[in-house]
């Protein structure tokens, strides 16, 4: 079950000379590539890049700045957690990075695609095809099977993305776990499970970023360890790119690297460490936002 380490070839994709071949070690079967240019065929542009990125809702007097100047590049091929305590501005930098919200003023870049400038059916179409996203509540359609939920991404593109979908999702299913399941209806299954599929249809167009707000947040500890640790071979396997909002430092440690966002902006940032490093982290950052009474001025409306 899961994702081969895959090392050496994610190297090569990230040196710039394409996938290393078809259907490798790790059964990841690559041939039928997605729309958009995708995490697997490695270009020199970002990721995601963040020039300015700023939101307030309100005017004047009660304006609440959501998000006061964030500048960020983040490389194709990585895993970036993203901390920090209530009212610090993590939902609206998620949803600003993802095209789900426009900012105030800034640039934000996807692939090395202005998006800040886009309309909502353009801002829909790159959502469909070029984005995936992981959420706490799974999001799939009850009435619809596993491998039509997996298949909605392509079916929604249309054109050349929809065919041979059918095998793809079966490709899919079997690196999450869930062989033989595509037939079942999301009821069915445990929510462990449902999350793996939700993994899946966020794969499935090899998207250029995936987006992942508290993937594990209804889940035990046991199931929450297996979905992060698929993530994680995503990354190290096909050069997925995953940017993951959590309040939950056993999770952030399965990132390349933790942010910590504090009244809007990038307080602090720790490269890939344990759990127990990265909870230290985050309660000294939660005690310094407590001794500053300007920090309650930015919650409710920056989760």
């Amino acid at each position: 079950m899961g994702f081969g380490r895959g090392k050496r070839q994610r190297e090569r994709q990230l040196r710039g000379s394409g996938p290393a071949g078809r259907g490798g070690n790790d059964g990841w079967d690559v041939s039928d590539a997605g729309p958009g240019p995708g995490p697997y065929a490695a270009t020199a542009a970002a990721a995601v890049q963040l020039s300015d990125v700023r939101r307030s809702y309100g005017r004047g007097a009660t304006a609440v700045q959501a998000l006061r100047g964030i500048d960020l590049t983040l490389p194709r091929g990585s895993f970036t957690a993203v901390m920090g305590p209530s009212g610090s501005g993590k939902s609206t930098f998620l949803q600003c990075a993802a095209g789900l919200d426009h900012p105030s003023s800034g640039s934000v870049r996807l692939g090395g695609t202005e998006i800040t400038g886009m309309n909502e059916n353009q801002l829909t179409e790159l959502r469909r095809s070029r984005l995936g996203f992981i959420f706490q509540a799974f999001n799939l359609l009850p009435s619809l099977t596993v491998e039509q939920n997996v298949l909605l991404p392509l079916r929604l593109a249309g054109g050349r993305a929809a065919s041979g979908g059918a095998a793809r999702a079966a490709t899919l299913l079997a690196q999450v776990g869930l062989e033989g399941k595509g037939h079942r209806r999301p009821g069915e299954l445990s929510g462990g499970q449902q999350q793996r599929v939700a993994i899946a249809r966020a794969l499935v167009t090899r998207p250029d970023v995936i987006f992942a707000d508290e993937p594990t947040g209804a889940l035990d500890t046991t199931t929450a360890a297996e979905v992060l640790a698929l993530l994680r071979g995503a990354v190290d396997s096909l050069g997925a790119t995953v940017v993951m909002v959590t309040h939950d430092p056993a999770a952030a440690a399965h990132a390349d690297q933790v942010l910590f966002l504090a009244d809007g902006l990038i307080a602090d940032r720790l490269p890939r460490s344990p759990a127990p490093v990265v909870a230290a982290r985050m309660a000294a950052l939660t005690a310094r936002g407590a001794a500053r009474p300007s920090a309650a001025a930015y919650a409710g409306a920056a989760a």
